[in-house]
């Protein structure tokens, strides 16, 4: 369930609440009886920390010298025609 912060611009009273997204929210400050406003945050931001995914398991695989070897065609040896005259 989701956490609800709330506060009272009378007494200046702060509080969270978990209650569930259908539940009306709350209207009166349980100090003084005021009205509530509810605080709305930014949420929470998502770090990705070390290397990173994409970086390890969706990107696209840059050659690196031994793979650039493979991939090249190997040269045939050809033989040399000499001329014995």
């Amino acid at each position: 369930m989701p956490t609800y912060e709330y506060a009272c611009d009378s007494c200046g009273h702060h509080f969270d609440v978990v209650q569930k997204m259908a539940d009306k929210r709350l209207e009166d400050c349980p100090e003084c009886g005021e009205k509530l406003r509810q605080v709305l945050s930014g949420g929470l931001g998502i770090i990705f920390k070390g290397s990173g995914f994409y970086v390890n398991d969706s990107a696209k695989k840059k050659p690196t010298a031994k793979t650039a070897e493979k991939a090249a065609p190997k040269k045939a040896a050809v033989p040399q025609t000499g001329s014995t005259d």
